[in-house]
């Protein structure tokens, strides 16, 4: 009977280490999930920045292609001021 209670009481410790170790890593993975969501935030923010910077760039080399072509195959130039009319109405 005298070792009975020793065994209850390694029990209960272990009981209660093993319940905060529970608890323990219950915070860890909710932890965890929220960095998860706001990565997924990030990741759908940048996602949609690099859909934007990609239509730039695609129009700033449509600019550029027509600039070339109408430099090249219409002889066109630049306005300067010296060849600029202002017409007043």
């Amino acid at each position: 009977m005298s070792g009975r209670p020793g065994v209850l009481i390694v029990l209960l410790a272990l009981l209660v280490v093993s319940s905060l170790g529970v608890v323990y890593s219950k915070h860890q993975g909710r932890k965890l999930f929220v960095e998860l969501q706001a990565l997924g935030e990030a990741r759908d923010s940048m996602d949609i920045e690099w859909g934007q910077l990609q239509l730039e760039q695609s129009t700033l080399t449509m600019q550029g292609k027509i600039e070339r072509a109408a430099r090249e195959r219409l002889g066109m130039v630049s306005l300067t001021t010296d060849r600029m009319v202002i017409v007043r109405p």
